[in-house]
């Protein structure tokens, strides 16, 4: 019974600082030899620049560690790239492992998930680049084979349809769960 208190383990959270969270990750595994894990996603985002491919943290500015139930967890807290753990109050509570375990079944390897770049009908999209750029519109449906989706735009007081490349809408007012159904499921 003793003994077993002393091998179990448990999973935190760790704030990192922002952008810092792949350093912060390294770093923990590489001074305290602790186990992080650091869920990313790959994606690609249209820019002024152009569509470019993008690799973040699905939750910016945390990772999770895993360590040794009652071990000290200032030595993660003071890790270089670490701003501190999630705490309320004195409380530092522990991520359940199931829900680690959820993720990992997504995150295999430590590899980023690549997101699909989908825009379904009814998606609120903004036109970046061309001729209707910074117009607001409806997706009406989209049109795989040629990379274009027809947009609802209202234009001189009319509703119109266009087809505009996909590359050149970015979608307002999207959430996580949409871009990555897997895992509201």
């Amino acid at each position: 019974m003793i003994e077993d208190s002393l091998t179990s383990t448990a999973w935190y959270c760790a704030r990192t600082k922002p952008k810092q969270e792949h350093v912060a990750a390294a770093n923990v595994k590489k001074s305290l030899g602790l186990e992080v894990f650091l869920p990313r996603i790959r994606f690609k985002r249209t820019t002024r620049r152009g569509l470019v491919s993008v690799t973040e943290p699905l939750f910016p500015c945390y990772v999770f560690v895993q360590t040794r139930i009652g071990a000290p967890l200032e030595e993660i807290r003071y890790t270089s790239g670490i701003s501190s753990l999630v705490h309320f109050g004195q409380m530092v509570p522990t991520v359940p492992d199931f829900a680690i375990a959820e993720l990992k079944k997504h995150f295999e390897a430590g590899e980023p998930v690549a997101l699909e770049n989908q825009m379904p009908p009814g998606s609120e999209v903004r036109i970046v680049n061309g001729a209707f750029a910074h117009l607001n519109g409806t997706v009406l449906r989209s049109l795989p084979a040629k990379s274009r989706v027809q947009v609802l735009l209202e234009i001189l007081g009319r509703p119109t349809v266009v087809e505009i490349d996909q590359h050149a809408l970015l979608r307002e007012k999207c959430s996580m769960a949409a871009l990555l159904p897997s895992l509201a499921a």
